[in-house]
């Protein structure tokens, strides 16, 4: 997979469902159409984030 990151984090491509993951550390999360990206670099920033999904519903919580 480290081969396709940087394709994987520009595409706009439809993936069937919207991918939550890690692994590209952001300050914030980073929300797009098709990903959701998490991963705020808690072993470096010591600031841990998750979603949280109810229903049609988003919300992150974090430790900052």
């Amino acid at each position: 997979m480290l081969w396709i990151r940087e394709e994987f984090l520009e595409s706009r491509a439809d993936h069937g469902k919207v991918v939550v993951h890690g692994h590209s550390v952001s300050d914030r999360p980073e929300v797009r159409v098709n990903r959701i990206g998490i991963d705020t670099g808690a072993y470096a920033s010591h600031h841990l984030t998750c979603l949280v999904l109810e229903g049609a519903t988003r919300r992150f919580l974090s430790t900052a």
